[in-house]
Formats: structure tokens, C-alpha cells, sequence
């Protein structure tokens, strides 16, 4: 989960950034007139209410007290990523029964800033794979991946089990290839990211260590497989199918990608750059099963499927087991798994340099984490449990 180190985004789509509250907006200067401004920030929440609520043009707020969470206990972690005793986080969001209850930037980040998802971008990836089996796109996930490819007709290392890879396979991180990204420099996923070549030859011609759907292996490469399969599926760029499909019904007008070859594809392993603002939007997404409006953006049926425990504990969240979904990773919402029940998940999109997305059902909330650490990955989950789950009332 590093960040690709690729030629900067030539399509930019750019659109005005959009009014923002939360504490860390009201300066010192302000203190005089700063129950004036709660007054207004508590009646621009009050107008919309009820289930049907949607945050296309810009979220509705409110005092975390009003949407019971110990506004306490969130006072006193924001003041610690302030100070830095968390160190490199440059926003923090949290999201309850549709309001934006903190909207916190740290460390010179501003509301307005495209922030890299790094391998969030994954999760996204997932959303867009299950837009285009929704429309028809895509018939079963255990279509072999060579057969959405036949522009490539010399294929590097084809084997058995080559041709026995399925998108489910990529979709789970058991593609079967000898590949890995740990330790980053030297790696697939470096050389890839630095070659300026056909990224899904590169990846296509990888050879093959084992029989794929049988063990986790974290392979971007394979994500990238799944860009390319939108564009020849859809017939459309990629970028372009994210955003007529997934970002336009939320509201999302501007992003950044990361491209290469061939043909501008967008790096859909870790290429994405959008506001923390926008990250809550893709989390309330899931959080309403895919509904948007009067829309179905995503299948009710596709999200149900990528929250399942496909494959069990590949790695942890510092001390926090952690299973994996298609591209979502699954803690669970009592820090240990032993909760087995409804809503026991918590719904992940993770990134290096602790970029988060978490939707927690059973709270009716989102969260959202970014920044720029180098070597505290997974402080968020940390603080997430110690913290924000400790202030739900």
C-alpha cells in the first residue's frame, strides 16, 4: 500500500469547493461570536432529517452531543492530533445518523485539499467492479482474467494456472502469482510504478507461483488488472466509467489520478486523489447499502457479497485481527472477533501513510482518516477504538 510514483494526472475535473464547517474552522479570533456560530451550525442542521437524507451538495452538520457521542472524549483526541502526540494525521472526520459531527485538518491540510487515497483506492475499485456486473458488464466473477484481455495475444508465462486466475481471485488477493510488496523498494508493485510501460502486460506477464483462490498474497498488480477489465468491458476509460457511475450521483466533481500506459489507464491500485469530505461521501455509500437518492449506485447484493469474510485474519491492524472482503478489509467491531452477531463488522478501505474509510452499521456512522505518517501505520484503529467507539452514548 506505498504510493505509485507515476506521471501526474493529465484529465483534471475541477468544480467549486464546497462550504465547510467544524472546530478546527473557528480561530481564537472568533471566540466572541463563537455561540453565534453554533447557533447558526445547529439550525443548518435541523432543516433535513429522517432516513432519506443524502449529502450530494454538501453535508448537514451537527453538535456530536446531539447525535449521542461524548463530545468530551472527541474534544480531547482532536486535541492530541493537534499537538502532534499523533503524529502526521491531516484530517479526521466523523460521520453519525447522517450528520458531520467533526471535521477536523491538521498539519496545514485544508478541506478544499485532494488528498491521495493510496490503497483506498482499492475499495473504490471494488465499487466500480460491482457497477459494471450490476449493469451487465460482467456475467460471473469466475470469468478468467485472460479473456478479458484478447488485445494481448502473446502473454508472458502462461500457464494452467494462469489461465485458471478468475476476477474473484483478484478481487481477494489470491491471484496465485509470485508476487509481493514487502519490502516496497524492488518490489512488483515498485517496478511497475517506475517501468513507463504497459502496466497490465506487466502484470499479465508475471509468472505464477501457486494455484490461484488459495492463499492471500497483497498484489496491486491484480487491481489494476481489474481497471483495465472496466475499460474493455464498458468501453470507456476508466476514470471516465468512475466518474459518470460512482462519482457524479454522489455529488464528487473533483478528483486526481494517477495514470499510465497504456492509453492514460488510471492507476485503480493506489492512484486516487480526493477531498476527506468526498472519502465520507463513499463511506455513506456503503453505510446505505449503495442508495443514493432515488438511485441504486451500487447493488445492495454486490456490497453484501464484499463484506463477507472471504478469507480469514491475512494480517492485523496493529493489534486488531483483520479479515478480507473484495478489496475491503473487515475488523471487527468489538477488537476481537468474538462478537459474531448482526452489524458486527466494521467496513474498511486502508492505505498506506494511514489514509482510512470506516462504516460501522451498527452505529450508523462513518470515519474518516488521512495523513502522512511514515512508520505509526494503524495509529487510526488505535484511536478509533480507544477513542471514537468509546464515545458512543
Amino acid at each position: 500500500m506505498r504510493e505509485p510514483t507515476i506521471r501526474p494526472s493529465t484529465r483534471r475535473l475541477r468544480a467549486p469547493a464546497l462550504r465547510h464547517f467544524g472546530y478546527s474552522q473557528f480561530a481564537a479570533a472568533f471566540v466572541a461570536v463563537f455561540g453565534l456560530l453554533l447557533t447558526c451550525w445547529r439550525a443548518e442542521a435541523r432543516p433535513q432529517d429522517g432516513k432519506n437524507y443524502y449529502p450530494t451538495s454538501q453535508w448537514r452538520t451537527s453538535f456530536p452531543s446531539e447525535q449521542g457521542l461524548d463530545a468530551k472524549i472527541l474534544k480531547k483526541l482532536v486535541k492530541r492530533l493537534r499537538k502532534n502526540k499523533i503524529a502526521a494525521i491531516d484530517s479526521l472526520l466523523v460521520v453519525r445518523n447522517g450528520y458531520l459531527v467533526v471535521d477536523e485538518y491538521f498539519n496545514g491540510s485544508r478541506p478544499e485539499d485532494l488528498h491521495t487515497l493510496q490503497s483506498d483506492t482499492k475499495s473504490v475499485t471494488s465499487l466500480l467492479i460491482g457497477i459494471a456486473a450490476q449493469q451487465g458488464m460482467i456475467s460471473s466473477l469466475d470469468q478468467q482474467v485472460l479473456d478479458f484481455f484478447p488485445e494481448y495475444r502473446r502473454i508472458r508465462n502462461v500457464d494452467d494456472l494462469k489461465s485458471a486466475m478468475t476476477l474473484r481471485d483478484l478481487l481477494t488477493m489470491r491471484t496465485g502469482l509470485d508476487w509481493g510488496e514487502d519490502p516496497y523498494q524492488g518490489s512488483p508493485l515498485f517496478q511497475l510504478n517506475n517501468c513507463r510501460c504497459d502496466w497490465l502486460k506487466f502484470v499479465l506477464d508475471w509468472p505464477m507461483r501457486e494455484t490461484p483462490g488459495t492463499r492471500f498474497e497483497y498484489n496491486s498488480g491484480g487491481v489494476i488488472l481489474l481497471g483495465g477489465v472496466i475499460r474493455n468491458v464498458s468501453g470507456m476509460p476508466t476514470d471516465f466509467f468512475a466518474q459518470q457511475k460512482l462519482f457524479d450521483p454522489l455529488g464528487i466533481a473533483q478528483v486526481r489520478w494517477a495514470y499510465g500506459e497504456p492509453d492514460n489507464l488510471p492507476h485503480t491500485g493506489g492512484g486516487l486523489n480526493m477531498k476527506a469530505r468526498d472519502m465520507a461521501k463513499l463511506g455513506y455509500l456503503v453505510l446505505k447499502k449503495g442508495l443514493w437518492e432515488d438511485k441504486q449506485v451500487v447493488s445492495r447484493e454486490w456490497l453484501d457479497e464484499s463484506m463477507q469474510h472471504h478469507v480469514r485474519h491475512p494480517r492485523t491492524f496493529g493489534s486488531h485481527p483483520v479479515d478480507y472482503g473484495y478489496l475491503w478489509w473487515l475488523l471487527p467491531l468489538d477488537g476481537s472477533g468474538t462478537d459474531q452477531g448482526d452489524q458486527a463488522d466494521i467496513y474498511t478501505a486502508a492505505g498506506a501513510r494511514d489514509q482510512w474509510i470506516f462504516v460501522i452499521p451498527r452505529y450508523d456512522m462513518v470515519v474518516v482518516v488521512t495523513g502522512n505518517t511514515v512508520s505509526t501505520f494503524a495509529q487510526p484503529v488505535d484511536f478509533l477504538y480507544n477513542d471514537i467507539l468509546n464515545a458512543v452514548r
